[in-house]
């Protein structure tokens, strides 16, 4: 089994979206929701307004990419869906990796070590 489960159910999309906690920003928002079980799982949409079908793939893929490289730092335990927003396509994927983890953070997704871990590599090159 893959360590990387996706939702792909219209139902659960829907309850993330009615009971999860969310947060915005120009390039993405991200819906979280403490699940059963102790299962880390997630799901990416996005919509018409983003663009054609070749932008819309390249904002999945953007996000796809950007959670894979924060997965081991994320509680396991939610379900979170990442919306592409209209600027998604269009910048680098450091952009939407930096938002997605201020919105991680926000909502208490993050466990505390990644994000003391974090916070002493940004500080060490300092003098």
């Amino acid at each position: 089994m893959s360590k990387y489960i996706t939702v792909k159910e219209n139902r659960e999309f829907s309850l993330a979206y009615r009971r999860g906690k969310s947060c915005v920003s120009p390039v993405l928002v991200t819906y979280a929701l403490k699940a059963k079980g102790n299962v880390l799982r997630y799901g990416i949409t996005s919509g018409k307004k983003v663009g054609n079908a070749v932008k819309r793939s390249r904002a999945r893929r953007v996000i796809r990419a950007s959670y894979f490289q924060l997965f081991d730092q994320i509680k396991p335990g939610y379900i979170l869906i990442f919306v592409a927003r209209g600027k998604t396509p269009h910048v680098k994927s450091q952009v939407v990796c930096k938002a997605m983890r201020q919105h991680l953070k926000t909502l208490g997704v993050l466990s505390q070590s990644s994000e003391d871990n974090n916070h002493e590599k940004g500080t060490s090159g300092i003098n």
